[in-house]
């Protein structure tokens, strides 16, 4: 119990590991969906690489949005690329490493799909059946004449219970033919993917691994800072709704106006420096103010910066006075 605890906490805190744990549950998903996919080819001569190909294409194009969809770092990615440059400069590398990591998460699934379908052979065999050599395989079109006649022939390769192949001994030598040629192609794509895997894995230290190792910081440290900024977010509004619940209630009733006063008097010594933030948030239109300045003036991530320009306005309102 312990350990999933610490399992499920891990996994609350980062939430780099929870896109992973999505997409792999997408992956996951992609092969099941078509695992239980009644697949039917039309095996009409116009319609059968239409439906061969959308099968194997279209359905990947979805996974790919919903990729994006539950890629949390792909709206964070869009919001830095959009925002106001305000104090903060933006970095054209991190925009490019978290776009460069929501692609590929996004198209694990796609992929998964795409290899599962060829290796699978039905879809190619549907799309591709009209584009074969009769002349490869002796006595299949023995009796037929016309091309619109042989086309048609060639359109129900797919279909092994209609009445033109039922009784057709090399329907099957033709369609293990096309399923030996869907499968090269995947294991081929498969072979292809892994090696650029293994180049990307190996090639990596032999670059700037510095600027890498830089990017990949400051990416997380966005990712960090929203979400902090949401948590703080909480509890401002958390303690702006209690002030103004307590402002309804000791505008309502006398009592319970001086109960709570003194019950603050109290508290408030012990809470001063806790609280002494808070003091100048009393209305909505100050919080929609802060959050507008927050998306349009983002802090330099320079601290000495941010002081020295603290103590500036300091010291303007001073001469002002």
């Amino acid at each position: 119990m312990d350990r999933f605890q610490m399992v499920f906490q891990y996994f609350q805190s980062n939430s780099e590991s929870v896109t992973n744990g999505i997409c792999c549950l997408l992956a996951l998903a992609s092969v099941k969906i078509y695992t239980i996919f009644d697949f039917n080819c039309p095996c009409l001569v116009k319609y059968n690489m239409a439906y061969g190909l959308g099968i194997m294409f279209i359905p990947p194009v979805a996974l790919f949005l919903c990729g994006l969809i539950v890629n949390k770092q792909f709206v964070m990615m869009l919001e830095e690329w959009r925002r106001p440059t305000g104090d903060r400069r933006k970095n054209p590398s991190i925009i490019r490493y978290m776009c460069s990591s929501v692609m590929q998460r996004a198209m694990i699934a796609p992929t998964i799909w795409i290899l599962v379908s060829l290796l699978d052979g039905k879809c190619f065999v549907c799309a591709f059946s009209n584009s074969i050599d009769p002349e490869k395989f002796p006595g299949f079109a023995a009796n037929i004449t016309t091309y619109d006649a042989l086309q048609h022939f060639l359109a129900k390769i797919p279909c092994k219970h209609d009445e033109l192949m039922r009784n057709n001994t090399s329907r099957k030598a033709v369609s293990r033919y096309l399923k030996c040629c869907s499968q090269a192609f995947g294991w081929s794509l498969l072979l292809i993917l892994i090696v650029m895997a293994l180049l990307a894995r190996s090639l990596k230290p032999c670059f700037n691994h510095a600027a890498f190792l830089q990017t990949r910081y400051w990416s997380n440290y966005i990712d960090l800072e929203e979400k902090i900024f949401e948590e703080t977010c909480c509890e401002k509004t958390r303690d702006f709704a209690h002030k103004c619940i307590l402002h309804f209630f000791e505008s309502m009733q006398t009592e319970i106006k001086l109960r709570r006063f003194n019950a603050y008097t109290e508290e408030k010594g012990a809470k001063a420096k806790e609280n002494i933030h808070l003091s100048g948030i009393t209305s909505q239109e100050q919080i929609s103010k802060f959050l507008l300045s927050w998306y349009n003036r983002k802090p330099p991530l320079d601290l000495s910066q941010a002081y020295r320009q603290r103590d500036y306005t300091f010291a303007l309102d001073r001469q002002h006075i």
